[in-house]
């Protein structure tokens, strides 16, 4: 990509008021339209928001959208949308055992809420603050007992069961902090006590240590910030066996959305570290040896990301898609959505564009040189996906951002007629993490707190 050098967080003014003005459009759009009867709304097809039966994973961008909305432009019925339905509607995701997504359904509505009460941005009870305490606090402790140990530390498994890692779960490894922050230590058999952050970080130095290649003969496509989307583990004994791809063409090629979750993922992790007591990180080598981890993979990711990604910042949906090559050397110029041989995923571009910006950030604030290149390329993408033909104008389109995928693989994704591959669509986590990404640089430049998942929580 071409990173923009000069751009800044207050040069997108004009273009986040048009922003904030389309996403509370869209919301109540789909508030009045969408028929909830059928479930969670995934992605949309022909411009409308429709479901798809896989995991229940989206509610929680669905309703935290209005809530996010909320938080950057102060419109009241869009914190009441969000609030009423967590209340009646996200009970069952605070339970549900059987997915590895905790982190993205019940931070992104819980955890937003009681933010913006401790915050003081509104008011709220003790009741009503102890009650989204109480969701984050067991949220946390379900998540976590998705687990898979091994002798050198262990993971919470995917759906696919106890043998998957999913790189995707490094975000989602959130839930587990901040239960462990509200002061929550779950019994298992025997009334053993398990440490919620100790999990997290055992999770996440797994996932950098196998997820993340770093140009260090693992196989024989090992190259530095390559991300496989799944690992595969023998649960008789641990052991690594390899790598893998639900969403993804190949184990040997890199998914982008699973590579922007490993972005940001770890760019948070690392904000997060300065917040923890250092004695929880004594059995895994000490704070320096977790940074360094975190650090070498979040670079890996993101440099791979720079790489790999088409002129103007935005990303094609697998860097090994078997048909990229008609595109002649996409790395030079601008992401075309309409081509007709490989699909653009503007969500990982959404995804990925925050993680930029949070690691160019941590590495500035320590007077690292890198990070204003990391800064930047965060904003030359946020700059490009807030113009066609990625933000969503048409009044008629409930989606925000345009050109997502949600499994081409499976062949789930809508192609419009005339056109060989999917394009013009949107999902309901690229329309969150698009808000997301908007809000943090809303609160950039117009001098509010930095946003994180955890600050102010406690």
């Amino acid at each position: 990509m071409e990173i923009n050098k000069s751009i800044t967080p207050d040069a997108l003014g004009s273009k986040l008021d048009l922003f904030w003005k389309l996403s509370g459009d869209k919301i109540l759009s789909i508030e009045q339209e969408y028929d909830k009867s059928k479930g969670a709304p995934v992605f949309t097809e022909n411009g409308k928001y429709t479901t798809r039966g896989w995991t229940e994973w989206t509610q929680g961008f669905q309703y935290g959208s209005a809530i996010l909305q909320f938080d950057a432009t102060g419109e009241t019925q869009f914190l009441e949308l969000g609030r009423k339905s967590t209340l009646q509607k996200m009970d069952s995701h605070v339970s549900h055992m059987g997915v590895h997504d905790h982190g993205f359904n019940n931070i992104s509505t819980y955890g937003n809420l009681l933010r913006l009460i401790n915050e003081g941005r509104i008011e709220g009870s003790s009741a009503e603050q102890q009650f989204y305490e109480l969701a984050l606090k067991i949220s946390g402790a379900v998540q976590a007992s998705r687990w898979t140990h091994r002798e050198d530390g262990g993971y919470i498994y995917s759906f696919n069961g106890p043998h998957s890692l999913f790189v995707d779960t490094i975000r989602t490894i959130r839930i587990l902090e901040v239960s462990h922050l509200l002061g929550h230590s779950p019994k298992g058999e025997q009334d053993v006590t398990h440490n919620l952050m100790k999990r997290a970080i055992q999770h996440a130095l797994t996932t950098a240590k196998y997820s993340i290649f770093y140009g260090e003969g693992r196989d024989q496509y090992d190259e530095w910030g390559r991300t496989a989307h799944e690992c595969i583990f023998n649960t008789s004994n641990g052991t690594y066996r390899c790598a893998n791809s639900q969403q993804g063409f190949s184990g040997f090629t890199t998914w982008t959305r699973g590579l922007s979750w490993a972005m940001l993922g770890f760019a948070e992790q690392l904000e997060f570290l300065s917040y923890i007591d250092e004695k929880d990180l004594v059995d895994f080598g000490g704070i320096e040896a977790v940074q360094a981890a975190f650090l070498k993979a979040a670079q890996a990711t993101c440099d791979f990301y720079i790489v790999n990604s088409s002129l103007d910042g935005i990303t094609y949906w697998d860097t090994g898609a078997p048909k990229l090559h008609f595109l002649e050397d996409y790395q030079s110029k601008k992401a075309d959505p309409y081509n007709a041989y490989e699909p653009v995923d503007s969500s990982a571009s959404a995804i990925g564009a925050q993680g930029l910006l949070r690691l160019g950030k941590y590495l500035s604030e320590r007077n690292e040189a890198k990070g204003t290149k990391y800064f930047q390329a965060g904003l030359t993408i946020a700059d490009a996906l807030l113009n066609d033909p990625y933000l969503s104008q048409e009044s008629d389109h409930q989606g925000l951002l345009l050109n997502t995928i949600y499994h081409y693989p499976n062949a789930w994704d809508y192609i419009p007629k005339g056109h060989k591959i999917p394009n013009g669509e949107s999902c309901m986590w690229g329309d969150y993490h698009f808000r997301e990404l908007m809000l943090l640089l809303h609160k950039m430049t117009t001098n509010q707190s930095y946003y994180t998942f955890f600050q102010e929580l406690v």
